[in-house]
């Protein structure tokens, strides 16, 4: 439900165009729509400020399309899909994040920027995910990628990513180093994402998500593993603190 469609409501209710008991009726029988194979949070937006975002992998396209169509949320937001489902379901598909988008990405209306780094070229998929997400939510992103702890360097050259912005979303996997390195740099909170990137020590991302639970800098929280819609959807909350 809209906060658009709320207030509307509460109007009707005050002009006397429509009765306190009908507009208590609607709300005690509109907190979700039943799809039998789905249950549509249809007050999301209303609570948390963002609709229901669809998590596509283990549904069925057909199931993805319903479920966007129930929703009727612009933009809607369908998380790990296929190039293919986004076309049946009718997205704009960003291959990278394997995040499908159904209407228009708003205008940024954040406080500042997000910052995206990763350590590496491997983890751009998981930042993609954080990044497109933190965008389709009204956010302004700048992206930092391949500036991991083996050169140093390379972060150092581009600290004025780190400087400006609002939030930063460090992404790494192998033992996750980088969370602690931009923690230690950034003025803002740090948000970290563990990937599933390294070898066979690096426990399928265990290594990194442990790391960067133990980071000494502080300032940093930790999502989950290879979690990078988290890490965007948090960036976006912070970054709209105190936006209207």
């Amino acid at each position: 439900m809209k906060k658009k469609y709320l207030v509307k409501i509460l109007q009707s209710v005050k002009t006397g165009e429509l009765s306190i008991e009908d507009a208590t009726r609607f709300f005690k029988e509109e907190p979700f729509l039943d799809l039998g194979f789905a249950k549509i949070d249809a007050h999301r937006e209303l609570r948390r400020g963002v609709a229901e975002v669809v998590y596509g992998a283990g549904k069925t396209p057909e199931q993805i399309k319903k479920i966007c169509e129930a929703a009727n949320a612009s933009p809607t937001l369908v998380t790990r899909i296929s190039s293919e489902t986004a076309g049946f379901i009718g997205a704009e598909y960003f291959t990278a994040a394997r995040i499908g988008i159904i209407g228009k990405i708003p205008p940024p209306d954040g406080a500042g920027k997000i910052a995206v780094v990763t350590g590496g070229t491997s983890d751009i998929p998981v930042a993609e995910e954080a990044a497109v997400t933190a965008e389709a939510l009204g956010n302004e992103v700048e992206r930092l990628y391949d500036a991991g702890v083996a050169g140093l360097h390379r972060l150092l050259a581009n600290l004025r990513v780190i400087t400006d912005a609002r939030v930063v979303i460090a992404v790494a996997g192998m033992e996750g180093a980088l969370a602690s390195v931009v923690g230690g740099l950034a003025e803002a909170p740090v948000i970290a994402v563990p990937t599933s990137v390294g070898y066979g020590a690096s426990f399928g991302g265990l290594s990194a998500l442990l790391s960067m639970l133990n980071c000494c800098a502080a300032g940093v929280s930790v999502v989950n593993i290879d979690n990078g819609f988290g890490a965007g959807y948090l960036a976006s909350k912070i970054n709209h603190i105190g936006v209207n």
